[in-house]
């Protein structure tokens, strides 16, 4: 079978890629190895996250908040099995819904492993072992990426366990040991905090969230720590072990004494790496970089093999879902003889604990390792009638603006919907708003948006109104 564009690899990024390919006019195919389509974003990342802590958050809401409402109820608990079961029931939604849309644009789907035979020939190995070949003009690599592992630290996926059993457990955990204090580890270790369990953090960096602002790390930590979080910051983990149902985890203290916690269970989480096992890259002489095993590209995304492109986990930049999508897009456009872009430091991060952490443009670190003189403005939820109405009273926004000519640099942001607050900074930027456009824009009250207009306000010579 002969195609314009193969696209390996359906997660956020391949079915994206394969879904504007088809729009566009080209015949296109997808590969996954998998029965279900979606990647690792929807079966066992950002969407069954979301489910879980969405679900973990009404419980924890009922439990500790619902009072303060007048509401009264007797003999909550949690029902962990049905809390999994939803989790699943919303994965199998959103998955059956990449199947019709390559129904829907008519885009051919291979099960089985694909790699490259040559550089418009691959080869598909299904399940029962038997092979098939299709050739394409155009191919794109979106192989996504795998949980990061300790080489010290054998994960036996029972209790010592990464992001991906920790979505499947059968019990809450009791004491669930945390190793790593990024994105995907609070996501999850909040979900099991939420529901009773201890949660013991081990991270390496001196804060929380270390790619964000720091402002928000520390921020975010005395939030988790109400919700009886632990942290160890600061603390190198130098090994796990396993005996019966008892995890023990030792690590030194940053002056190398050295120290154990035992837990029934330990989620390592310290990152995810590129997933490029068996595409057989080394056929089309495409070498991999040695650090996280990423797959060098152009300015178009294009290797260094003429036609075969590649996209999302499986190159530079952030791992983010959305990255990829923009990425898919703008290959797709380029294959079909468009000049698309992509500003990389427009694209937004975010945490989905509870509040919300999302931040997109410059840190403060950043603009000051630059030598970059700006002004900051920033505003807290609590002084937000819209937050005291809803009881988020935790967080704020911090605006950071070019001290001359006052354009946005960087907005962060940790509160109640702050990861679709997020997007009036990304579009407020995309046009290089000043401070002051924004703070003369009308928002809505009550809002929490109201606090992206506030920072702004105080950004713009201390011109806060309700604070």
């Amino acid at each position: 079978m002969q195609y314009d564009v193969i696209v390996i690899g359906s997660g956020p990024g391949g079915y994206v890629a394969a879904i504007r390919c088809a729009q566009l006019g080209l015949k296109t195919a997808i590969i996954e190895k998998y029965n279900t389509l979606g990647g690792t974003c929807l079966n066992v990342g950002c969407i069954p996250s979301k489910a879980l802590l969405d679900s973990s958050e009404h419980y924890h809401n009922a439990a500790h908040a619902f009072t303060d409402h007048g509401i009264r109820l007797d003999n909550l608990k949690v029902d962990f099995g049905r809390m999994i079961k939803r989790k699943q029931e919303v994965v199998d939604a959103n998955t059956s819904g990449i199947t019709y849309l390559m129904k829907k644009n008519k885009i051919d789907v291979h099960t089985g492993v694909g790699s490259f035979k040559d550089k418009n020939t691959i080869s598909i190995k299904k399940a029962d072992g038997t092979e098939t070949e299709i050739t394409g003009t155009n191919v794109i690599i979106a192989t996504g990426s795998k949980p990061s592992a300790l080489p010290f630290i054998k994960t036996d996926k029972k209790r010592i366990i990464t992001s991906t059993e920790a979505l499947t457990l059968t019990e809450v955990p009791k004491h669930l040991v945390l190793i790593g204090g990024g994105v995907i580890g609070l996501e999850l270790g909040s979900v099991y905090a939420r529901l009773g369990a201890k949660v013991s953090v081990i991270e390496f960096m001196d804060s929380i969230i270390p790619t964000m602002d720091k402002s928000l790390g520390k921020e975010l930590q005395k939030v988790l720590q109400k919700l009886g979080m632990e942290f160890y910051l600061g603390h190198k983990v130098t090994g796990a072990t396993v005996k019966g149902k008892e995890v023990t985890v030792t690590f030194d203290d940053p002056k190398g004494e050295k120290k154990e916690l035992k837990g029934d269970y330990c989620l390592v989480a310290v990152g995810r790496v590129a997933y490029t096992d068996g595409l057989g890259l080394d056929k089309i002489g495409i070498t991999i970089e040695e650090r996280g095993r990423k797959i060098p590209v152009n300015d178009h995304l294009e290797t260094s093999v003429k036609g075969v492109y590649a996209i999302g986990d499986v190159i530079k930049g952030a791992m983010l879902a959305h990255k990829a999508e923009d990425e898919g897009t703008l290959v797709a456009e380029i294959i079909a003889g468009q000049k698309p872009h992509i500003d990389y430091n427009l694209i937004p991060g975010v945490v989905y604990t509870w509040p919300e952490v999302a931040a997109v443009g410059q840190t403060e670190e950043q603009l000051k390792a630059a030598g970059v003189k700006y002004k900051t403005g920033s505003f807290p939820f609590k002084a937000s009638g819209r937050a005291r109405a809803s009881g988020d009273l935790d967080g704020f926004v911090k605006v950071l603006a070019d001290a001359n000519t006052d354009e946005i640099l960087g907005v962060h942001m940790i509160g109640p919907r702050a990861a679709d607050m997020i997007a009036e900074a990304v579009v407020a930027m995309e046009y290089r708003a000043s401070a002051e456009d924004i703070s003369r824009m009308s928002h809505a009250h009550p809002t929490y948006t109201e606090a992206m207009r506030e920072a702004c306000l105080a950004a713009t010579g201390n011109r806060a109104i309700h604070i």
